[in-house]
């Protein structure tokens, strides 16, 4: 297969080999060097497109950003369109579940990233939370999503649930219910994430009210 030309890179082009390895190999296989030899050019020819690894982080983030959907959060409803939005921000992130933990501390700077972020509080804020209390939920949002794309809670269960019961009776009535239950013990991640999620946008707490709403109300 002949080496492509210098021309025909270009920074979503580097990025996309990036997300491949990372998802192929992990965090350890992703080296501008061997991002170079999966497209067939010299390492030095990246760095006319992407300044160096944090600068590739953020191209790669960029794909990723374009595949989550804001549109649901533009529609009426509110909580409902929320709900929809971060059930496609995880679908994606299920997807590159290994740019989970280098986008986790990384620095926001994508321009879709930031008005997802803009729009999320936008309706937040439509839906009855206080600017504050927007940012919590926004916050919370996301480690709910980035967490569950992340880790795999049945995952961590080998045994039968019949297995845990003389020393874990609780744990084991929880599993043995959850594998009865619509989609069975497999999909316990899926229903965990639908119940954090319907806590979540329940509405806004008491104390997320506006100044002087049900001033002298205790918690609810």
């Amino acid at each position: 297969m002949p080496r492509p030309s210098q021309s025909v890179l270009s920074r979503p082009v580097i990025a996309r080999a990036a997300l491949e390895l990372l998802e192929e190999q992990g965090v350890d296989g992703l080296k501008m060097r061997t991002i170079a030899d999966r497209l067939g050019v010299r390492g030095a020819s990246l760095y006319h497109h992407v300044a160096s690894k944090d600068d590739l982080l953020d191209a790669a983030a960029e794909l990723v950003n374009d595949e989550i959907e804001l549109g649901p959060l533009a529609e009426p409803g509110g909580p409902a369109g929320i709900a929809l939005y971060a059930r496609g921000y995880r679908r994606v992130y299920l997807r590159y579940p290994h740019m989970i933990p280098l986008v986790a501390r990384h620095r926001v700077t994508s321009p879709k990233a930031l008005r997802g972020y803009d729009a999320l509080l936008e309706a937040l804020t439509a839906a009855g939370h206080t600017p504050a209390g927007a940012a919590e939920t926004a916050a919370a949002l996301d480690n709910l999503v980035l967490g569950s794309a992340l880790e795999t809670f049945t995952a961590g269960f080998d045994r039968t649930p019949a297995e845990y019961a003389p020393d874990y009776p609780h744990l084991a009535a929880g599993l043995d219910a959850s594998a009865r239950a619509g989609g069975g013990l497999a999909g316990l991640d899926e229903r965990g994430f639908e119940r954090g999620l319907r806590l979540l946008l329940a509405g806004p707490r008491p104390d997320d009210a506006p100044a002087g709403a049900g001033a002298g109300a205790g918690p609810a």
